[in-house]
């Protein structure tokens, strides 16, 4: 069964990068055809989709979050990586990884991001 564990600063400033680790386990990141996502949750808001990388490494992001987005991975390490910039409080959310696109079918536990001075 394939586990996600989010890792990274609970508190950013604004105008920083916030960076964020998903580590995987039971399963590997290269198995063919299974797409790794960043989703976050705004306080009292719902979820939006950030982006994805592939089994390949190829990937692709949300076109509202796309200028600010970079996903990457380390294949030796079973992890992938979230670098969002120019980071703003309306940044503030809980992130999420998970295993798919838009079926999602295994998610992290979340780890809430705030961004302020």
């Amino acid at each position: 069964q394939v586990q996600l564990q989010e890792s990274g600063p609970g508190l950013v400033k604004p105008s920083q990068t916030l960076s964020l680790t998903c580590t995987v386990s039971g399963g590997s990141i290269t198995t063919n055809y299974y797409y790794w996502s960043w989703i976050r949750q705004p306080p009292g808001k719902g979820l939006e989709w950030i982006g994805y990388i592939a089994y390949s490494g190829s990937t692709y992001y949300s076109p509202s979050l796309k200028s600010r987005t970079s996903i990457s991975r380390d294949t030796s390490k079973n992890q992938f990586t979230l670098q969002l910039s120019s980071v703003t409080p309306e940044d503030t959310a809980v992130y999420y990884c998970a295993r798919g696109t838009d079926a999602l079918d295994a998610w992290g536990q979340g780890t809430l991001v705030t961004v302020s001075s």
